[in-house]
């Protein structure tokens, strides 16, 4: 009984209030008739109703009793619940680090055969990424010569997005440094499940600032269990003149230390020399294995005060015109007596 109570009923001890009324008559002392500052003249005329007649003189005190227990029945908020539905079970926590230094303005990338920065080129295609990423908690952290998280973990993409699409190049500093943003990293994602912990760390360059490592920050992330995937970005051809491409040195990015970084964390290497590799890379990373969130089976709720609430209501309706007509129903008879 205890149990139906607590699952039907979100206030189930104001059942207490039920005999409520009838203590107070017991046990408050009656009130004298030495005048009063307010008359409302209809509460006379009902009260006489009521006392009128034997005929009428024990409903009106049960209806009171019913429409008292519908308010109490109301007042204990009554619920339906639905059937238990599982929520979504897969989910992971993905921090994003792109790199924000000086050379992520340069003009590689293409898209639409328009030639644009590497910083643009990210915004389009990990935006796309982001839409993809339902039921993932996001998060967003840009570097340059220092490192920021802009962005916590969270379900909210569009805000991701947002921060993203709303960074710029040099917003922190014109160098990088890759292993403070892998410790920065690997520091907010400590305190996560540890099949869940996964750092996308996207960079064009090597490691020029900072105060540590990329070497000491990717035993930190292996410490602590986060895989680190670690992208290359940048074409092999420059922007050139009069739309003449010329050769780059693509050496200009340290890719022996960020495989380094994905071996030593357990992650991936991945290149991107244009958006079409960028894009097969953020579809690649789709196909993580997914880790299974700890969630409950959630049953919907459906609110029922409204409708003994509303059956008080009619009933206290009801009981003022039955107590107004049985003040007049012996008038009618008498007068129907004494006619010929």
């Amino acid at each position: 009984m205890l149990d139906w109570l607590t699952s039907a009923f979100d206030w189930p001890w104001l059942l207490l209030a039920l005999p409520l009324p009838w203590l107070l008559r017991r046990l408050l002392p009656a009130v004298a008739d030495s005048g009063v500052a307010l008359r409302i003249p209809f509460l006379d005329e009902i009260a006489t109703a009521i006392a009128s007649g034997p005929r009428h003189s024990s409903r009106p005190p049960l209806l009171a009793w019913l429409v008292w227990s519908l308010l109490v029945l109301a007042a204990m908020r009554p619920v339906s619940l639905g059937e238990p539905t599982a929520p979504p079970t897969t989910g992971r926590d993905l921090l994003l680090a792109v790199d924000v230094s000086g050379s992520m303005a340069a003009e590689d990338m293409q898209i639409g055969r328009r030639a644009v920065s590497r910083l643009t080129a990210v915004k389009a295609v990990v935006g796309d990424f982001l839409e993809r990423r339902v039921g993932d908690r996001l998060g967003l952290l840009l570097f340059g010569q220092r490192a920021y998280l802009v962005t916590p973990l969270t379900l909210d993409r569009e805000a991701v997005k947002a921060q993203l699409l709303d960074s710029q190049v040099g917003i922190a500093g014109r160098e990088t440094a890759i292993g403070d943003a892998i410790g920065l990293a690997v520091k907010r994602l400590r305190e996560r499940p540890q099949e869940q912990r996964v750092l996308i760390l996207l960079t064009d360059g090597v490691n020029t600032a900072g105060a540590l490592e990329p070497g000491r920050a990717a035993e930190l992330a292996r410490a602590e269990n986060v895989r680190v995937y670690t992208i290359g970005m940048g074409s092999d051809r420059s922007g050139g003149l009069f739309g003449m491409a010329f050769s780059s040195n693509s050496a200009e990015i340290d890719e022996a230390g960020l495989k380094a970084i994905a071996r030593e964390t357990g992650g991936r290497y991945f290149r991107a020399r244009d958006t079409g590799e960028l894009a097969g890379i953020y579809a690649e990373m789709d196909r993580l294995e997914p880790a299974l969130l700890d969630a409950e089976p959630l049953r919907p709720r459906h609110e029922l005060f409204v409708w003994p609430l509303a059956a008080a209501f009619l009933l206290a309706i009801a009981g003022l015109l039955f107590s107004v007509s049985g003040r007049r129903s012996p008038n009618a008879l008498d007068v129907g007596q004494v006619t010929p």
